[in-house]
């Protein structure tokens, strides 16, 4: 199964966007606070179903800084200190693609627990 890989990831730092170029051509635009609530780390997901943790507050975070993990992923160091979640190459592709979906799913979370993007 064909897996596309970045050819591009620019973090635009004033915009607070990452931005990916795969190598089948698309292109997406990943907010840094969208990344951040949807952070793959236990931390955030849990350790299983039914665990995850919403995230709240997030709407100012950055990343501050971007590491290498092998050939396949990175790890994004956010403004809030979070900096365990590591992105693979096919998690990136799976948010660009369900962005508005997820981004959706998570105001409504919000909404039914009273929390607030704001810190």
């Amino acid at each position: 199964m064909y897996a596309p890989v970045p050819t591009e990831i620019t973090l635009h730092r004033q915009s607070k966007i990452l931005e990916i170029a795969f190598d089948d051509g698309r292109r997406y635009r990943l907010p840094c606070e969208f990344l951040r609530v949807y952070s793959p780390s236990a931390e955030v997901r849990g350790h299983g179903p039914g665990q995850e943790v919403l995230q709240f507050g997030k709407e100012n975070v950055t990343i501050t800084e971007i590491l290498p993990v092998g050939s396949y992923a990175i790890r994004p160091v956010f403004s809030d200190g979070h900096d365990s979640g590591i992105y693979t190459w096919e998690y990136l592709y799976e948010l660009g693609i369900r962005q508005q979906e997820l981004w959706d799913e998570y105001l409504r979370k919000l909404e039914q627990a009273g929390q607030s993007r704001q810190d």
